[in-house]
Parts: structure tokens; sequence; C-alpha cells
């Protein structure tokens, strides 16, 4: 992730002079008459994230203009690097929009995450990307650190499968966790077996790639403790059930769950929340070989638990559910999986709200509300327990899908459930991992979607050490 603020304004940087839509009329009625006429005269409309620059006497650009709404909301800012060219900017603090920390800081956030590119396949030189400095008062610490997780996630997601298998997914964290100080186990191929993770390999052993379990530990053992399972499926052809062309075109972003908890995770040990922090990622390849997994074939768990495989491309409940029966052994305080799991939850909620799953009423307000505040939206769907003989077989204790066509994000929870019972709080993020449009700050691609509300979270219920409420 670039890192395009500046600490202090830049000699001769353009100044960046937000307003919300109402105070903007009274400027234009005001002090900026003269720019009222050149708005007009150009067609600008005030709606946020507009941004139009204003010209000097010298012809050159005196300064920027732009609508913003009324919440801290970074995505009012994120499109200013696309609109404007190379160069050195400054947030105006001392005119327009009336500054607080939370939208000071989001500005921050919101050009850092403009100014986003995965561009390393290209063989054009990329234009300069323009610099800012920061309204003041911004939180540029905690700009920088989500802008590097959202980042992160994306690269990953992005990356194509060729150059993101398990091995190279274990290598990404295995840097993040040199990088933190945190320790990394990894479990690999065969020795999943005797290491009693039969169905992660079950569904990766189709693969030249070997399949694993990758396990990152980090912070205080005195600290409560808190386990991220992320779903690590490098690339998904469905296996013996294999998908079509076009439901196989974007399946290198089924690790999006993986990327989403490694940057969760690398922010986390940035800040140094009071927690003890566990990671855990499965990551295989779904591949069809001799030695596929096949439809109608049972496997045993790690919590012991048989499963039916009723279709092959539900692979990664499967993987997941072995992940999470080893999270669960420890009963943290809380436990967050994330998973590209179902195209059910899509057809529920479109592609941009990830579904939230859990039992716990305020674990799901508090979700709730830190998706609203950091405008990265989430939508609680229910775990409808009457559903859950649906998974029902008749040669196992649960088939990894339901016969019928319906509630398919519902019960792939509730499969995931059947694995936790200890933890004393669930959540599960049913996530796309891809934005289909682009929109600023938010270009087609890999999306770490509900990973700043899922650390605005983290934050507040373990704080620093030390630090003041």
């Amino acid at each position: 992730m670039l890192d395009t603020l500046a600490d202090e304004p830049a000699p001769g940087a353009v100044p960046i002079v937000a307003f919300t839509e109402p105070a903007l009329k009274t400027w234009l009625d005001g002090a900026g008459a003269r720019a009222g006429r050149w708005l007009r005269a150009t067609g600008f409309e005030a709606k946020p994230g507009a941004a139009a620059p204003l010209p000097g006497p010298d012809g050159g650009v005196d300064s920027v203009l732009l609508a913003v709404g009324e919440a801290a909301d970074p995505w009012s800012f994120a499109g200013l690097p696309e609109r404007l060219g190379p160069g050195d900017y400054a947030f105006d603090a001392a005119r327009g929009f009336e500054w607080t920390e939370r939208s000071a800081t989001a500005a921050a956030l919101g050009w850092m995450l403009g100014n986003y590119r995965f561009d390393c396949y290209e063989s054009k030189a990329s234009r300069p990307a323009p610099v800012a400095a920061p309204p003041a008062g911004a939180d540029t610490v905690l700009a920088r650190r989500l802008a590097r997780a959202v980042g992160l996630a994306r690269d990953l997601i992005n990356t194509p499968a060729n150059d993101m298998g398990p091995a190279d997914l274990e290598r990404a964290a295995r840097g993040l966790a040199e990088a933190h100080g945190a320790s990394l186990a990894v479990t690999t191929g065969e020795a999943l077996l005797e290491a009693n993770y039969p169905t992660v390999h079950a569904v990766g052993r189709a693969s030249a790639r070997a399949p694993r379990l990758i396990d990152l530990r980090w912070g205080d053992g005195s600290a409560p403790r808190a386990t991220l399972v992320g779903k690590g499926v490098c690339f998904d052809s469905g296996g013996l059930d294999l998908k079509t062309a076009a439901g196989m075109r974007l399946m290198k972003k089924d690790m999006g769950g993986a990327a989403l908890v490694l940057g969760l995770a690398g922010a986390v040990m940035d800040a140094g929340l009071g927690l003890r922090l566990r990671a855990l990622i499965p990551a295989v390849e779904n591949a069809v070989s001799g030695d596929s997994f096949r439809p109608g074939d049972i496997v045993r768990t790690r919590a012991g638990t048989t499963v039916e495989v009723g279709n092959t491309d539900a692979e990664g409940r499967l993987i997941l559910c072995d992940a999470l029966a080893e999270a669960d052994r420890e009963a943290p305080d809380l436990l967050i999986d994330a998973a590209t799991l179902t195209g059910a939850a899509r057809v529920a909620l479109g592609t941009e709200v990830p579904a939230l799953f859990t039992a716990d009423d305020a674990l799901a307000d508090d979700l709730a509300r830190h998706a609203r505040e950091e405008a990265d939206p989430l939508w609680r769907l229910p775990l409808w327990t009457p559903y859950r003989d649906l998974l029902d077989s008749p040669f196992a204790d649960l088939n990894n899908v339901s016969e019928g066509p319906y509630g398919g994000a519902v019960t792939a929870a509730l499969f995931l459930g059947e694995f936790v019972t200890q933890a004393a709080r669930w959540a599960h993020i049913d996530c796309m991992g891809w934005n289909l449009r682009a929109r600023p700050g938010r270009p087609k691609g890999g999306e770490a979607g509900a990973l700043r509300a899922l650390y605005a979270l983290l934050a507040e219920r373990y704080p620093v050490p030390g630090a003041r409420a």
C-alpha cells in the first residue's frame, strides 16, 4: 500500500477545501461568489465526493473544492486521487468543513485507499500518486494501519492463483509474523492426517500444491483469547462437482476470508491490542485429479463428527470445520471466522454487504454499530436452528449441504456452528471478497469488506494495555 500521506504540507501544496452541501451554498453566496460563477459554468453538483479544481489568476489550480457528507465517511474523500493530477495537496482546516478527529482520520484513510493500485503485473509504468497532508487532528497512525491492512488483503486476493497457492499464502503469513514478532506453525500435506486435520487434507489432497494449516500466535499469554479463522481456498474448481467456466472465473478470490484475517491480524499486532491473538488459516486448492474426494464420501472431522460429502463444491465449510474445532478447543473469549462461503448470501444481500451470523445479540449490536461508524457495512442474518435438520444425513452425523435450494447461507452457518461449542462468543462473516464494480477507493477486484468494522470491535473490546479509556 502506497503511503501517500505527508507529515506536513509541502511548500506550494494545493489546498483541498471540504464543504457539506449547506455550508457550500452559504459560502458561494458570500465569500466564494467568484468560485460560484465558475462552478455553475462547469455544471458542478455538490454531491458527497464531488470535486472541482478552482482556477487561480495565473492559470494554475488555486484550490480544490470537495463536497462531503455530514458523517465521517472515508468514501467522500477516496475519489480525490483519481480526479487530481500528481503533485502535492493539503487539506485546509481553516475553511469549510468543521473537522473532528474522526472525520479528519476518515479523510486521511479515504485518501490512502483512493490511491490503492494493483499494478504489479502491468508492463506500463503507473502515473505517480498524488500526496496530501491530512487535516489537522487526523490520527494518521490509525489511517495508515487500516490502509495497510486493507491493501494487504486486496493484494493477496488480486494475485492470480498461479502465484497465490497454499505455500504462497503461508509465505505471506510468515512475513506478517516476522514483522510483528509472532510465532507461526504450519502443518503440511500428509502431516495433516497425523495431526488430525482430516477434512483439510481431504479437500486439498488432489492438488499438486500441498494443503496446509497455518497457525499464527501473538500477544501476552495472560490476555483474553481472540481467535480468527479464515477460509484459504486458493483456487476452487468445484472439485468433481465441477464449476462452469463462468463460475470458475473469479475463484482466485476464494481465499478472501484468509486474506481478510491476515490483514486484520496485521492491524491488531501493529496496534499492540490487549489480546492473545491466534489466526488459523486452512489453505488448500480444490482441484480435480484421481485423488479427489468424491460426492458421497464420508469424512471424519477433527471434532470426531462424521460428514457426508453432498457436494465437493461446498469445500470451504469442510476445511473450516477442522480449523474451528481447533480454535474452539481453547474456549476463546471471541472467535470470528471469515469466508467467501455461499452464493446464497450474495443473493440475499448483494455483493457489497457481508452477511453476519452470531447467536450473541450484544456482539451483533456492537458489530452493527462499528459497521455504521466506519462506513464498512455488515448485515445480520439469522442462525435459524429449525433449519439444522436440513443437514441431516442417513449415513453420517451430518451432510455438508442441504438438499433444497433455499436458505443456503443459513445452513452453511449452522454447519459451522456444529463445531463451535466452547467459545464464549462466535461470529461468522460470509463475504464476497471482490468488487464487481469500481467506486471511489474501491476499484474492481479484491476487497476486505468488514475488516475495518472488525478492527474497531477488537480495539474497543481489547484496548492497548495502559491506554486511556
